[in-house]
């Protein structure tokens, strides 16, 4: 019942989590940590720094994360279902139908979408700051942090963002190493998460060469490898992904740009254009079946190290050490979250003080009557939409 739980509510949150990877971290935080209490922020936020560390899609590893520690490998799989469904769906139909439905990715409402990533982020920030940098030093990693993210915007700034934070943690922070986190309750046991690491290495080696053996096969190997070695997620893998297809002229250039443009209409992860290219490539596998495989490739790293990795960071947050360190990570994140409120969130959204206006409305929505996120993405399609048209 449980796996059934987690099915229902990553659904929920597959459809209606608009704004990318930072704004989806910011839904998840809403709905375990502030609605369901499945976990407290200290143990959300070393989710999230985990998977910061991890190559592949953020949003979508914390979300399988989050499934693993509700209902164990079926809840993973759950998460996963239903938090990748509505996306992969929506573009493999954009496969179908792209030619007739244009460029959507400048409608009003799909930038009324971007508004309201500004206010659920926000309000994200906002909330953990208070409970992960409460004090001087960990406000000061946090700022720190910040500004390593804003100067190397890449996801080298990130890690390193990361590690000089677990380093202050450990140096500054040893004060907070006597209060112990009760550990998350994971039923994946050391061997199965070895098993799953040695899986990912093994894989990542062996595709390249298994490539030789047919079409299917290498498209497999390169969807694998794009979510395999992208720090960052999201529209970091994009030159990899063209690489990967437009390159040896599996999907022309026209419908690769075509499908990233659709992309920015759906909620859910962006990993999802694995599905739009799988069912528009030339040739078989092509259709469904192409979406299917190229999507099962991109996601199939991120599983594996999330079922390899979490025990082993569950395990290492009962020696002091990694707790002092653990407290300086969460601080980053805080910093990391931040840097992305203002670029690209922020940037991509607010253009004047109508996009403001709409944003202070949608975060006052979050916080005084703490209206569900679903109703404040719905109110700013609305706002930006009626605001275009009046202003034309």
């Amino acid at each position: 019942m449980r796996a059934l739980e987690v099915l229902i509510v990553f659904l929920r949150l597959g459809l209606t989590s608009f704004g990318g990877p930072v704004a989806h971290l910011g839904y998840f935080r809403a709905e375990f940590v502030a609605r369901r209490r499945w976990l407290d922020e200290p143990s959300y936020a070393g989710i999230v720094g985990l998977c910061q560390f991890l190559p592949g899609p953020a949003s979508s590893q914390v979300a399988m994360a989050l499934g693993l520690m509700r209902a164990g490998l079926a809840g993973a799989l759950a998460a996963f279902i239903g938090f990748t469904a509505p996306s992969a769906l929506l573009m493999t139909g954009f496969a179908y139908l792209i030619a007739s439905l244009g460029d959507v990715s400048n409608a009003p409402w799909i930038h009324g979408l971007k508004i309201a990533a500004v206010a659920v982020v926000a309000q994200a920030v906002w909330s953990m700051a208070r409970n992960l940098a409460p004090d001087l030093p960990r406000a000061a990693i946090a700022a720190a942090s910040a500004a390593i993210a804003l100067l190397l915007p890449s996801a080298f700034g990130q890690i390193a963002a990361l590690v000089l934070g677990g380093a202050a943690g450990w140096l500054l922070l040893r004060h907070l190493a006597g209060t112990a986190q009760p550990p998350l309750a994971l039923s994946v046991r050391r061997p199965l998460s070895r098993a799953a690491l040695a899986l990912f290495f093994v894989l990542l080696i062996g595709l390249p060469f298994a490539a030789a053996l047919g079409h299917p096969l290498a498209l497999f190997a390169a969807f694998y490898r794009a979510g395999a070695l992208v720090f960052g997620g999201g529209h970091v893998v994009l030159p990899l992904l063209q690489q990967a297809v437009v390159v040896p002229g599996w999907i022309g250039k026209s419908t690769f740009l075509a499908g990233y443009g659709a992309a920015q209409a759906v909620p859910g992860p962006l990993f999802s254009f694995a599905a739009f290219l799988g069912a528009a490539m030339h040739g078989a596998p092509s259709g469904w079946q192409g979406a299917l495989l190229c999507l099962l490739a991109i996601y199939l790293p991120s599983v594996l190290l999330v079922i390899g990795a979490l025990p082993l960071w569950n395990a290492a947050q009962s020696h002091p050490a990694m707790r002092a360190a653990l407290a300086g990570i969460n601080a980053s994140v805080v910093g990391l979250l931040f840097a992305a409120l203002c670029t690209p969130v922020w940037t991509g959204a607010i253009f004047g003080w109508r996009d403001f206006a709409i944003a202070l409305a949608a975060l006052s929505l979050l916080v005084i009557p703490k209206a569900p996120s679903w109703l404040v993405v719905l109110f700013c399609a609305l706002a930006a939409t009626a605001v275009t048209a009046l202003s034309r």
